[in-house]
């Protein structure tokens, strides 16, 4: 295992872990080394990515880890907006990359993204109206994202189902996944702000945000790196 991969894991579990017990000093601490260790598993490839791919990857998760530092208190209203506008960037890089590779939208990816996004701003509009528009916004970037990365040309032989290419040993297959649990991730907050009140209904629910949200970033940054890499291997 490389030593990113091992600062990556770690960072992961002690920030899940952290808001698990409700410790925020550990996820101080922790969650700002998860993007970075992704970063430099991109940079280490970079002789073998496009140079374009590389900074494009390295600036969203340059602003995947501004949002990670806002978002540690993911009750403060003002911190949420800000985190949210730092992830749009790291959308917008994302989508950038996608589109540059021939990623284009799908009927079948579009539609059900299309409906959560309206839902959630439903939502957010009846119950939040405070955040509703910067998350409304953060969101349709993100629908934007996980429409593009569920692709099924984008890795050719993957199996696909609900717009969704399901995991084979190409890593480019890995895309549609983690753009579904970025998304899945993303509406649990949604969900934990509106309607869950007990602070370990709380606590449990920020945990699972968090490791999803690890886990997509990881599929993602590795599908994005598989697929525009120059020797196609994975």
């Amino acid at each position: 295992m490389r030593l990113e991969h091992a600062v990556f894991l770690g960072a992961t579990g002690a920030t899940v872990l952290g808001a698990v017990i409700g410790n925020e000093r550990l996820q101080q601490v922790a969650k700002p080394l998860i993007a970075p260790a992704l970063a430099v598993r991109v940079l280490r490839e970079r002789s073998e990515t496009d140079a374009a791919d590389t900074a494009l990857l390295v600036g969203g998760l340059a602003a995947a880890t501004v949002g990670d530092v806002f978002m540690i208190d993911p009750d403060n209203d003002a911190r949420l907006v800000r985190g949210a506008s730092s992830f749009a960037v790291m959308q917008a890089a994302y989508t950038t990359l996608l589109l540059r590779r021939g990623a284009r939208p799908t009927a079948q990816a579009l539609i059900p993204r299309k409906l959560g996004w309206l839902g959630a701003a439903g939502l957010l509009r009846a119950r939040a109206r405070t955040v509703s528009t910067p998350l409304t916004a953060y969101g349709a970037a993100l629908a934007t994202t996980s429409t593009l990365s569920a692709d099924p040309a984008l890795a050719p032989g993957a199996e696909t189902t609900a717009g969704l290419a399901l995991p084979n040993a190409d890593r480019r297959s890995w895309l549609g996944l983690g753009g579904l649990l970025f998304t899945g991730s993303d509406g649990l907050i949604v969900v934990r702000r509106l309607f869950i009140r007990k602070e370990s209904g709380r606590r449990a629910a920020e945990g699972v945000i968090l490791a999803s949200y690890a886990a997509a970033q990881f599929l993602l940054v590795e599908g994005m790196l598989a697929l525009g890499r120059k020797n196609r291997t994975s």
